[in-house]
């Protein structure tokens, strides 16, 4: 009998080595949860023998239980890394189209080439839906979705109004050129770039050049400049004319024109059809004795905006953002959490499924009822505490050498009777 009860403290004991084997391990593994062997004694109890005499008959493992403390957290310079301060599973799917719903505490999330949100063996990130304005709108397991980046934002919007007011040097000369040409700097006197948009939403450059046609003389006469525009080679004209002609009263105020210019329809090069645009100069547009200055510049065209970054905040809300300056909220990222965590089912990589021990998934957001603090640009490491698991290891391995001697000594009491001579 001896020899199964050591034999029963020496399996007990190899599992535990074996736990805390697999513990270090993934002592570096990100949102790994490390478990403990626990123990129970075996007893044959029987109602015909006296309880001070009974005799046990081993140990057994009664289960290897995993430990869901909070593991060290470490930055990082990726914003779609993320942890969590306290209780909760992020939800994934292993199948872009499957409905199996897995959990994991590993937030080291990345774009993958379909622009979906993935860990690094590939499972889906799953985010509540939301409205324009950031609200939720879905809440159940069912209704989650896999988190989706998206290329673009907006529609092209063609620039039709363009904006500006400057103020032109009342001291600046007229030019020495009589004739304007836009590669002769003598015979303009200032220039002013601006970008506009054409109908693919393809930025353009919009050059007015501006030149002195004559000065005032006194009170009652009229100074004048000439503008004239280009979207990049292509001349911009106004019922045939190819210049807006300014006029400013002896005070330095603008007198003509007092309404938008409509310039006649133009196709920027690259762009697939004409558009047409109107310039005003408006009102606060002066001559003074100020320097050249552009003091307001507008226009009403729009690209299509290109993603340039992604935010998580501490709600689990995901921004987009764009170049044209869109801003997009994509989803909340799910929360899960369960009755008894150390019921769920490990699967490998750091992940977990429910099984009826742990209870199914109760879903939240970060900060809500119970759920802990999302944390972007974050990572939470293993929960491991190698120097505990090492005097574990010795505790164990002296367990195993203890019942190795046991199991000797009953080996040798077996030989003795064995070697008895009647």
């Amino acid at each position: 009998m001896s020899f199964y009860t050591s034999l029963s403290g020496l399996q007990a004991s190899q599992s535990e080595m074996n736990t805390i084997s697999h513990n270090l391990a993934n002592v570096a593994t990100n949102g790994f949860k490390k478990s403990r062997t626990e123990f129970a004694d075996v007893i044959a109890s029987s109602v015909s023998v006296s309880p001070t005499k009974m005799v046990g008959s081993g140990v057994t493992v009664k289960a290897n239980r995993q430990q869901f403390g909070q593991g060290n957290l470490i930055q990082s310079s990726s914003s779609l890394d993320l942890a969590i301060s306290g209780d909760g599973f992020f939800a994934i799917k292993p199948q872009l189209d499957g409905s199996k719903v897995n959990f994991t505490r590993n937030g080291g999330f990345a774009v993958n080439q379909d622009r979906y949100v993935t860990d690094a063996q590939g499972n889906y990130l799953q985010v509540y839906p939301v409205d324009g304005s950031g609200a939720v709108v879905a809440t159940g397991i069912d209704q989650t979705q896999s988190l989706r980046l998206p290329a673009t934002s907006g529609t092209a919007v063609p620039t039709s109004q363009i904006n500006m007011t400057v103020n032109l040097p009342s001291a600046g000369p007229i030019p020495t050129t009589a004739t304007f040409d836009r590669f002769d700097p003598s015979s303009y006197n200032q220039s002013t770039s601006t970008t506009i948009y054409d109908n693919n939403g393809n930025p353009q450059t919009l050059t007015t050049y501006f030149k002195r046609t004559s000065a005032s003389t006194g009170t009652g006469v009229n100074s004048t400049w000439e503008a004239y525009n280009y979207v990049g080679d292509v001349p911009l004209t106004a019922g045939g004319s190819n210049k807006i002609n300014l006029t400013f009263d002896s005070s330095g105020t603008l007198t003509a024109p007092t309404t938008a210019t409509t310039f006649d329809p133009f196709t920027p090069a690259g762009s697939p059809s004409a558009q047409t645009a109107a310039f005003n100069f408006g009102n606060a547009t002066s001559q003074q004795a100020q320097p050249f200055n552009i003091s307001s510049r507008t226009q009403n065209g729009k690209a299509v905006g290109q993603i340039e970054g992604v935010t998580v905040d501490g709600d689990g809300l995901v921004k987009a953002s764009f170049s044209n300056g869109d801003v997009q909220t994509l989803g909340k990222v799910v929360l899960a959490n369960f009755i008894d965590p150390a019921g769920l089912r490990q699967l490998g990589d750091s992940t977990w499924a429910a099984t009826g021990l742990s209870g199914q998934p109760q879903l939240g957001s970060a900060g809500v009822d119970g759920f802990g603090n999302l944390m972007s640009s974050t990572i939470e490491r293993s929960n491991v505490d190698i120097t505990e698991e090492l005097v574990n290891l010795i505790a164990a391995q002296r367990n195993f050498q203890a019942n190795a001697k046991a199991l000797d000594t009953a080996s040798q009491i077996s030989e003795t009777i064995f070697n008895i001579r009647t």
